[in-house]
């Protein structure tokens, strides 16, 4: 009978030996890789967290401010340039869009492979954390775009805009 027991918890004890996959948090996942997705989700969180850590309010993502982050991060890539203006003024670029943004603020940056590099290098840049941290805005987009024949690989845009009368 011990045997049996034995045998019985041998086989329980292997089934918690088994090798289960741990996946890697999606803010440390590198997008210097072509088929890298950034999760606009878990920026959104980290982001609001933040945010809210420091007495201003959550955001959430626009799709429409997805697809100017995306366009923005994309220019700079083509371009091999981190700014701004590589496309066009942040208001332009707004109004072109016809994105209603009632306040509107961008960070740029690149280099950074993940989202918690990205997001550390904000938060130690006072301009960067000022627009992180823009009392108002209510909405964000945000993209990361590998680009592997440039000097920093991948360009980031984080705007952040409220639509919001005001």
């Amino acid at each position: 009978m011990r045997a049996v027991f034995a045998v019985i918890g041998l086989l329980a004890l292997s089934g918690c030996a088994s090798e289960t996959p741990i996946e890697q948090p999606s803010m440390y996942v590198s997008m210097a890789d072509p088929a890298a997705k950034l999760d606009a989700q878990a920026a959104a969180s980290m982001i609001s967290l933040y945010r809210q850590n420091n007495g201003v309010g959550a955001v959430v993502v626009d799709p429409d401010l997805m697809k100017l982050a995306e366009q923005q991060s994309q220019a700079m890539a083509s371009a091999n340039k981190m700014d701004h203006d590589v496309k066009a003024p942040l208001a332009k670029r707004l109004n072109a869009s016809g994105y209603p943004a009632t306040l509107a603020v961008e960070n740029v940056s690149a280099g950074y492979h993940t989202l918690a590099e990205a997001f550390s290098g904000w938060r130690d840049s006072p301009p960067h954390r000022a627009n992180m941290l823009k009392n108002g805005v209510t909405k964000l987009g945000i993209a990361a775009s590998y680009a592997p024949n440039t000097k920093y690989k991948v360009f980031w845009t984080l705007i952040l805009a409220s639509s919001d009368l005001r």
